[in-house]
């Protein structure tokens, strides 16, 4: 599965957003504005990709994984359509209780889990590249938590944790929020090909054993569609 640039439509601060003076450079700060951006740009992605994730989740698991996170995030972006919002925290913490809601399977809860906590750790209007970064990591801790997870296990979090260590040395590298951005999708979509070759040790892949090799993980692969839309939002 190659993960392209398919992102559509334009996200422009409308009248009663926060305006010009609480701080929309994305080149160094994520504002409410970008999360919503970014959340509404993972549910075009998922929509995009759901048959994919959906013939990936067939081989391994349920073959639920595709029609479960479009509606999750169809579901989020209606949640989100239906309120304001005056913190990036509030944006990704309603994005991960709508998730817990809507999506079936394991994907809910630990897709919310990751959420939640992200958007418990960034109560602000805008945060800081290196802010992003530590709501990111307390959102796989919650994964991690939750699911018992650790790399080369063949789950999301193999896709997760390269994506995180990709963002901070982009970051200690001097690159700006759009460069570790860009790092981090980089780093996610390396780790979710590496889950090909990977026996599943969690989930209902697990069943299989050695038959889990030669599949791509779909939560691999919805994880690394997350972290593109950001890069995708964050360089517009």
């Amino acid at each position: 599965m190659v993960i392209g640039r398919g992102f559509v439509g334009h996200y422009m601060t409308g009248p009663d957003s926060p305006g010009p003076g609480r701080g929309h450079d994305r080149s160094t700060h994520v504002d409410t504005d970008t999360a919503l951006a970014w959340v509404r740009a993972i549910a075009e992605s998922v929509a995009a990709h759901a048959d994919q994730l959906t013939r990936l989740d067939a081989a391994i698991g349920d073959a639920d994984h595709g029609i479960n996170m479009r509606r999750g995030f169809t579901a989020v972006v209606a949640a989100l359509d239906a309120a304001r919002w005056s913190t990036v925290g509030e944006v990704l913490t309603k994005t991960g209780t709508t998730l817990v809601s809507t999506v079936g399977g394991a994907s809910g809860p630990l897709y919310g889990s990751a959420f939640r906590a992200a958007g418990k750790a960034l109560a602000s209007p805008e945060v800081s590249p290196e802010e992003l970064l530590a709501g990111l990591t307390a959102g796989l801790e919650a994964v991690q938590r939750l699911g018992t997870a650790e790399p080369g296990d063949k789950t999301i979090v193999d896709a997760y944790r390269p994506a995180l260590d990709a963002f901070e040395a982009a970051l200690r590298d001097g690159a700006d929020l759009a460069g570790a951005a860009r790092a981090a999708a980089d780093g996610a979509e390396a780790g979710m090909r590496d889950t090909t070759p990977m026996v599943a040790r969690k989930g209902r892949a697990s069943y299989l054993g050695p038959r889990s090799q030669g599949h791509q993980d779909p939560g691999a692969t919805s994880t690394a569609l997350i972290f593109r839309a950001l890069a995708e939002v964050a360089d517009r």
